[in-house]
């Protein structure tokens, strides 16, 4: 290879960065948590509670909220529902303490928002559903006159909640779905991406006119391609126009089981990788509890919040000299109430000082029935197998680095 065949990776560093760098954006309050490029990732999810079942929503708020979900959202098709969201404010302030709340309003939702927006911290409306037009199956185009005219329409019923949320200080989510565009955006754009962020731009922009900044936009799809490309097109529309607000990432209706979890970690670590995204949910058909140990491991797998203990462990081979799943599993029940450790489990000494270099504590086959424990890369003492679980415990406490389960 001569020299003028190697690549010059000093002046193209940055694609081998190793540290995420956020796509800058404004920060924006919800409640007493802070979204933005300066502050954590925020994890989300969503109570599958009636929100007229008061009690019951208010316990499944708490339910998730202590569990580490930082925001919790519940749904407002009624103007019946938006009354109850303000008793279920009521009574998680009483018994509990304020949690961050988002109403989630649809059809024509203009009454239900203005309400609910007295009882919660955001409000998220759907773009495509929130003027809702009957579809005619016999329309093959909108007039220029027609689409003034949906777009005056638009003005009219989106201010008054754009000034109440103004006013009260409270945020708003642009929350665009593929599969809910409205006709108008289908026949000018196509089932695409970039009708999805023309969905959202037209109601930026009223904001910007008003004013008003205090917002987070969403560009989910059940698909993650279609997904990752909205999100990044969403990001350069606003980038250009200079609207620098904060992106709540998700998959939507991504399933359930290994694939749920696996469709919603391609979307939004990919998009994390990349600097885009501040907030997220995982969007499971399963209880909503399960949602944020995936939502934490995807933030912790790239980087960007360690709320756990990262465990390393090899893939087991013909010179292990022990049963590694077992152990693993054993180390995993003793340390996983602690938090911010790199903890490696490794088969043998061959590769395994040098693979968990970077770890804090190492446990590690150094002969039949004999284990090695190390403190980062240095060898600290050896002890018979049975004994290592223990002994390692007992390291992390000599290191005051060991608290007891609550």
């Amino acid at each position: 290879m001569t020299a003028s065949s190697v690549p010059n990776l000093a002046s193209s560093s940055k694609r081998y960065d190793t540290k995420i760098r956020r796509r800058a954006t404004r920060t924006v309050m919800v409640g007493d948590i802070s979204i933005g490029s300066e502050h954590p990732v925020r994890v989300q999810s969503m109570i599958n509670e009636d929100t007229l079942d008061i009690e019951g929503s208010s316990l499944a708020i708490r339910r998730l909220h202590e569990i580490g979900c930082e925001i919790v959202r519940l749904t407002v098709p009624s103007l019946a529902h938006a009354k109850a969201v303000g008793e279920i404010r009521k009574s998680l302030d009483q018994t509990y303490k304020h949690v961050p709340l988002v109403a989630d309003v649809h059809h024509n939702g203009m009454k239900i928002a203005l309400e609910v927006a007295n009882h919660v911290d955001k409000v998220r409306i759907n773009p495509g559903l929130f003027v809702f037009e009957t579809p005619d199956p016999n329309r093959t185009e909108y007039s220029k006159e027609e689409i003034k005219d949906i777009g005056n329409k638009i003005i009219q019923r989106f201010e008054p909640l754009v000034n109440k949320l103004k006013d009260q200080n409270k945020a708003l989510r642009i929350g665009v779905n593929h599969g809910s565009l409205a006709e108008r955006m289908l026949f000018s754009y196509g089932d695409t991406p970039i009708g999805m962020v023309e969905s959202a731009m037209e109601f930026i922009r009223i904001c910007h006119a008003l004013d008003f900044h205090n917002i987070v936009v969403s560009m989910k799809a059940s698909r993650a391609p279609v997904m990752l490309a909205a999100y990044r097109l969403m990001a350069d529309s606003m980038d250009k126009e200079g609207f620098n607000y904060p992106l709540h990432l998700g998959v939507t209706e991504a399933g359930d089981g290994d694939y749920g979890r696996i469709k919603s970690t391609a979307g939004i670590a990919t998009l994390l990788s990349e600097g885009l995204g501040d907030t997220l949910r995982v969007s499971l058909t399963e209880a909503p509890e399960k949602e944020i140990p995936v939502c934490y491991s995807i933030l912790q797998a790239v980087g960007l919040r360690k709320t756990m203990v990262e465990y390393i462990s090899c893939p087991s081979c013909g010179r292990t000299l022990f049963n590694l799943e077992e152990v693993v599993q054993k180390v995993r029940l003793a340390t996983s109430h602690l938090t911010g450790l790199d903890i490696a489990v490794m088969g043998c000494i061959v590769n395994g000082p040098g693979e968990m270099a970077d770890a804090d504590y190492g446990y590690v086959g150094k002969g039949p029935g004999v284990i090695a424990l190390y403190r980062g890369r240095e060898e600290i003492k050896k002890v018979p197998e049975e004994n290592g679980v223990n002994a390692l415990v007992e390291l992390i406490k000599e290191d005051g680095k060991w608290h007891d389960p609550s």
